[in-house]
């Protein structure tokens, strides 16, 4: 494996690259435990995918935007390193896969080169931060987003306190009250407002999807837009220490709220106010880069098929703000494209828009800034590239996860279900291309990559076994989700399970019954006025296993009779490692915080010395084979079970000691004292532990 010293010219970016290559040899040699470098390589993008020996690469684009030439060297990695598919997600990332692990590094390092980084795509880290793709030139926005998410991007990006949570952290901002970025199903969601002149944002907590959805909780109705990365920091904080390590499941910040309630949550966010650096952290906007939009010949275009030009133009053209413009929705197929098409669009936008592109929540690209003239020209060329397809985000443009594709944990075919049900849409329902109150999601499993739960109709992947207990391929039809907007939204309920190859008729029987008896309301209040009871009992029929034939039991998009494979999943599961390798990380810890110290960063190092603590204390107690379910109750019980028995002694206790932390506001002085507290306490537990191997 090669250095890439000379290449990078971030030494910041050179460093990280350079551990993942060091890591990668590491784990190679048998010198790092599998679960430890596991928790390592997400932390920059690199998950392992379904199929073994190779992994695959999540590309953080922060809220969506990508710019011509950003897109151009995804290309480039996509076709020297992976397959030339390019996979958009539901959080507005790009995917790509069949990636080799010891060149992960090489790819990062040419990513870097156009300011692309894969750095916490994955892992217990803050996640991409998400926006609406109109974000800048929505009609409906007081102002634009995009600055506000790009600084939350760049303030929590490596930051200490959001490297090591017990889950993953998610974060959304909404261009206006119709509340596009979905805050209602975040860890943290913004909704830009503007009162009495003063920008700010409508703040949501603790929101989550996956086998337990949960609504979030308005945390402020009105939040100055200087106040939101101190807030976050806040929270991230509470989370790290209160928030469950050991159960996966129980590990997201809405289960802290569950079990706390809002008004406990809400002291313990007091309690860290020292703690933050920044009591205040105004953003910029106004240095956010502007817009340079190109300034070509208009050419001259002539239309064959003017039907399906009006039809497009009706769907995919979308007016923005800006006088003179609008933005143009191209519909990715189950947002997946390839780098031959990429390429021609990224030269397409740079020649005749405004060099960038926005990838959607629901898995699509937005052109903004395309000139009035010039769309009949933009038809033209997208025509060429099967890139007008119409539907942009209505009934036809049906959002799925890979699925069984390539996904540990997935169950059922996303991909081939999704794929039928389009079909059946347009051969059946072609009104359904016009209509953006059907909205249908599709996931995998439980997991709602595919967002299935707050859908209009979801379909959730699982099996089915039959009396004679062989399994098939099976989907949780889900009904009713919806965003009703300003952070208020309805999860789908659970009606039926039924063999996957019977969702095309599932849908259309819930589609005719809509269709009959609607009478004009949208999909979600009829929903509301009928009831769950009322759909189950007409697609009932449906769930009957007794009369499955042959072709039940091979799933959509496949030839091969369906086997239920689940692997180990990697969405950030929590690490259990030896009491060795803790104390291991304790000293990395303590290296990071004196490495930060010497640089000025005085709350990244203090942050540091607080996980060393935490860390070696937790080692100890893994010797003993107690439970470590959250930083509060590690300093908890290490107090109970070594310091108050006096095993370990320490002046004052160790909860005293450790909780400094945010008693203390983050200076020199404080950072240094405290990294020094740090080291004392590895050194103390680390002799303790060779002292009981030695009497064993």
């Amino acid at each position: 494996m090669q250095s890439f010293r000379t290449e990078i010219e971030n030494p910041v970016v050179e460093k990280d690259i350079i551990e993942l290559e060091k890591k990668i040899r590491q784990f190679k040699e048998g010198k790092v435990d599998e679960e430890r470098f596991r928790s390592l390589r997400l932390a920059r993008g690199v998950y392992g995918q379904r199929q073994p020996g190779v992994q695959m690469i999540r590309i953080k684009l922060p809220y969506g935007k990508v710019t011509a030439n950003q897109l151009l060297r995804i290309c480039d990695v996509s076709d020297e390193f992976s397959t030339g598919r390019l996979h958009i997600t539901t959080r507005q990332d790009i995917q790509i896969h069949y990636v080799d692990l010891e060149r992960t590094p090489e790819l990062w390092a040419q990513l870097e080169k156009d300011d692309v980084t894969l750095r916490e795509a994955c892992g217990n880290t803050v996640r991409n931060v998400t926006a609406s793709e109109t974000a800048g030139i929505d009609l409906a926005e007081p102002f634009d987003v995009s600055p506000y998410a790009h600084a939350v991007f760049q303030y929590f990006l490596r930051n200490p306190i959001g490297q090591e949570m017990g889950r993953k952290f998610k974060v959304s901002f909404s261009a206006s009250d119709a509340d596009t970025g979905l805050s209602y199903m975040h860890d943290l969601g913004f909704i830009a407002k503007i009162e009495n002149g003063v920008k700010g944002f409508k703040v949501m907590l603790a929101g989550g999807l996956g086998s337990q959805p949960r609504h979030a909780d308005e945390l402020y109705s009105f939040l100055p837009s200087d106040q939101i990365i101190p807030l976050m920091e806040q929270v991230i904080r509470v989370f790290d220490r209160y928030g469950e390590r050991k159960s996966r499941a129980k590990a997201r910040m809405k289960f802290l709220l569950k079990d706390i309630g809002l008004d406990a949550f809400k002291e313990l966010l007091e309690q860290e106010k020292t703690a933050v650096p920044h009591q205040t952290y105004p953003i910029d906007a106004e240095s956010y880069p502007k817009v340079n939009i190109a300034q070509p010949k208009i050419p001259t275009v002539k239309i064959k098929e003017t039907l399906a030009y009006e039809l497009w133009k009706s769907t995919n053209v979308i007016p923005q703000k800006q006088e003179g413009y609008v933005a143009i929705g191209i519909k990715v197929l189950l947002g997946d494209f390839y780098t031959d098409k990429a390429r021609q669009l990224a030269h397409l936008v740079k020649e005749y828009a405004a060099g960038e592109l926005r990838l959607s929540l629901r898995q699509n690209i937005l052109i903004p800034y395309v000139k009035e003239e010039l769309v009949p020209y933009f038809y033209q060329e997208l025509e060429k590239l099967g890139f007008v397809e119409a539907g942009y985000n209505k009934a036809l443009d049906i959002t799925a996860c890979p699925g069984t594709d390539t996904c540990n944990l997935g169950i059922a075919s996303s991909t081939g279900i999704a794929a039928e049900l389009e079909r059946v849409i347009k051969a059946e329902y072609p009104s359904y291309i016009n209509n953006p109150d059907v909205v249908i999601k599709i996931s995998g499993c439980m997991n709602a990559c595919g967002q299935h739960n707050m859908a209009h109709i979801g379909f959730q992947g699982m099996s089915v076994r039959t009396k004679d207990k062989l399994v098939a391929p099976a989907l949780q039809v889900l009904l009713g989700g919806g965003n009703h907007g300003n952070g208020n939204g309805t999860f789908a309920d659970k009606v039926v399970k039924v063999p996957s190859k019977r969702g095309p008729q599932a849908l259309r029987l819930i589609l005719d019954d809509y269709e009959a008896n609607g009478q004009g309301k949208s999909f979600d209040a009829y929903y509301a006025e009928k009831g769950q009871l009322y759909f189950y009992d007409f697609l009932k029929e449906l769930t009957d296993v007794d009369n499955l034939t042959a072709e039940d039991f091979i799933d959509w998009g496949n030839t091969e009779k369906y086997k239920k494979e689940i692997g180990v999943g990697e969405c950030a599961g929590v690490i259990v490692d030896l009491v060795a390798t803790l104390f291991f990380e304790s000293q990395e810890k303590i290296d990071n915080a004196a490495e930060a110290l010497e640089q000025g960063k005085w709350a990244a190092s203090i942050y540091y010395s607080y996980q060393s603590m935490v860390n070696s204390a937790k080692a100890l107690l893994t010797s003993e084979k107690t439970k470590v379910n959250t930083h509060n109750s590690i300093i908890k019980d290490f107090d109970a079970l070594f310091v108050a028995t006096n095993r370990i002694d320490f002046e004052g206790g160790f909860s005293d000691l450790v909780l400094q932390l945010n008693q203390n506001e983050p200076n020199e002085t404080f950072a240094k004292s405290y990294l020094e507290d740090a080291k004392q306490v590895l050194a103390k537990l680390e002799a303790f532990r060779n002292l009981e191997l030695q009497e064993a």
